[in-house]
């Protein structure tokens, strides 16, 4: 029965990925990024605002293919026994997938579509251009599209120009954009931050002496 399910699951996932590749090519969906006013390439980020973002995202970024099979395999099994995806587990290509093509779709089924999608993203882009991709179509709250948007949005300036406070800040937010967005709630965000640091420090990309330093600014 189980294995039936499987099966059953992964075909569908696996139409729905063709269905939607072949109507809108993965190129063309990059190209339509691209083309926003604004797109900034990982050169026009501050290094702090990057390594944040892939530390408390998707830690294995730089050395999964797209798909962190112990992560997604959990997160798959637990939604089969449910029959409901209730599970994250997402790697930030998958996450760029989503976003792509599948962006209100809440099924096993997608899930599927995803990963195939997101396997494909990384044979065919860098791991710099995925961030850059993904940087610049995920929504940051309070109405922000992008990184440029975001920035300019919450600290008055451009993302190249974000400090370390800032960066840390606005890496914390796309996880839940509405409970964390510093114009809704500042606490909060100061609070995902603080998680954002901790994951950074796990990740040894920031120092114990850098880290003090941002988190003394939340009192400013």
């Amino acid at each position: 029965m189980l294995v039936s399910l499987i099966v059953l699951a992964f075909t569908h996932g696996y139409i729905k990925y063709s269905t939607a590749t072949e109507s809108v090519p993965i190129e063309a969906k990059v190209a339509q990024i691209r083309q926003k006013e604004n797109f900034c390439t990982i050169s026009d980020l501050p290094k702090e605002f990057v390594d944040a973002f892939v530390s408390v995202e998707d830690r294995r970024f730089y050395i999964h293919n797209g798909f962190d099979i112990i992560g997604t395999f959990r997160a798959i099994w637990i939604d089969i026994k449910e029959m409901s995806l209730k599970e994250g587990g997402s790697t930030i290509t998958q996450q760029l997938a989503k976003n792509m093509y599948f962006p209100l779709d809440n099924t096993i089924e997608r899930k599927i579509a995803e990963i195939l999608t997101a396997l494909k993203l990384e044979r065919e882009y860098s791991k710099d251009e995925i961030l850059e991709l993904y940087f610049n179509c995920i929504y940051y709250g309070s109405g922000y599209y992008s990184v440029y948007d975001a920035s300019i949005g919450y600290f008055g300036k451009e993302p190249k120009d974000m400090t370390a406070y800032e960066s840390t800040l606005l890496a914390g937010v796309p996880n839940a954009p509405s409970a964390y967005s510093p114009k809704v709630n500042l606490a909060l965000a100061h609070k995902r931050q603080e998680k954002v640091i901790k994951t950074m420090l796990e990740t040894n990309t920031i120092s114990t002496e850098e880290a003090k330093e941002v988190l003394a600014m939340q009192s400013e």
